[in-house]
């Protein structure tokens, strides 16, 4: 799907305000209120816009603890790599998980309240998954920088 510059200013807000209604969105980009409803609804169906959501202060809730862990595994079989890949969609603190090219197989952003909850997590979840030979784990000491919004240029 080609992006216009009326997509990218949608997009752009969108990004920094999920909530803003179409009407004040047509107004900060310039449309009719039906004529951007119509583009979000587009950029919606071709799954640009993947979805809406509310962002959680992690510290808030008890789950300021940010640990990137580093996995190995025996082989990279496709059916080791699917059987890895949906054990830990399962595990409820990761927040990522990405297939990487590099020293280890997966990179996993796990999120818990402590060192003894990601010990748990460790123990019940992560050692267990299958194939895997190796883990390392860094614990994050400040964020930096975090953002959800991508520059669209």
């Amino acid at each position: 799907m080609e992006l216009d510059s009326v997509d990218h200013s949608i997009l752009h807000h969108l990004q920094r305000d999920g909530r803003t209604t179409h009407a004040e969105l047509a107004e900060r980009v310039g449309l009719s209120t039906s004529a951007c409803h119509r583009r979000v609804r587009r950029l919606e169906d071709a799954g640009v816009i993947e979805g809406y959501a509310a962002m959680v202060n992690r510290d808030a809730v008890g789950r300021g603890v940010s640990v990137f862990v580093e996995i190995s595994l025996e082989s990279q079989r496709e059916e080791l790599l699917d059987r890895f890949e949906d054990a830990v969609r399962g595990i409820p603190d990761v927040l990522s998980c990405h297939l990487m090219a590099g020293n280890a197989d997966y990179l996993v952003h796990v999120t818990c309240e402590d060192v003894a909850g990601y010990e748990a997590i460790h123990r019940e979840h992560i050692a267990v998954l299958p194939g895997v030979t190796q883990v390392r784990s860094s614990f994050a000491i400040r964020k930096v920088t975090d953002t959800t919004a991508l520059d669209l240029g």
